[in-house]
């Protein structure tokens, strides 16, 4: 006998999520903690400039932590594996906004290296791709909208304009 499938109508699956995002934020407000720690003082006062930041997050954390030990004690047994199901799904569902942020972060990370004309004409041709329909029609425009915002617009900068964009 096979064990049954998770419930995904439940309320489990958030949970977990909210239990992570708790996470997370106690991890931003802790560096956050430290960093205040770092402010110099003033010498005309007595807390110092990183007091009020410090307290803020200091209550934050304690917040934070009260209510990741209130949530680990109200989930169920089955709710990670719940999780796991769910956001496996929720990515597969999601997975063209994944692939304009990969291209993005391809593109930005490219851009200095190799020029802004060739990095937003590859960034354009292979996003433009992955979405566009694959007719000849739709391959037509893909190839003239990634030439005219490349190179078009690097030539629009730098004639009228008089702004340089990156050469790499």
């Amino acid at each position: 006998m096979s064990a049954p499938a998770p419930d995904l109508s439940g309320k489990e699956p958030g949970e977990v999520a909210r239990l992570l995002s708790y996470i997370a934020l106690l991890a931003v407000s802790a560096g956050l903690f430290w960093e205040a720690t770092n402010i110099p003082a003033s010498r005309f006062e007595t807390l110092g400039a990183g007091a009020f930041p410090m307290i803020v997050h200091g209550c934050l954390m304690l917040l934070l932590v009260i209510t990741i030990v209130q949530t680990l004690r109200g989930l169920p047994a089955g709710s990670y594996a719940a999780f796991a199901t769910a956001f496996s799904i929720w990515v597969s569902e999601r997975r063209l906004v994944f692939v304009v942020f990969v291209c993005l972060g391809l593109y930005l990370a490219a851009m200095p290296v190799i020029g802004y004309p060739i990095a937003t004409l590859v960034f354009l041709a292979v996003l433009q791709f992955a979405l566009a329909p694959k007719t000849k029609g739709a391959m037509a425009v893909l190839i003239v909208l990634s030439i005219l915002f490349s190179f078009g617009l690097n030539w629009l900068f730098a004639e009228v304009f008089n702004v340089f964009l990156p050469r790499g």
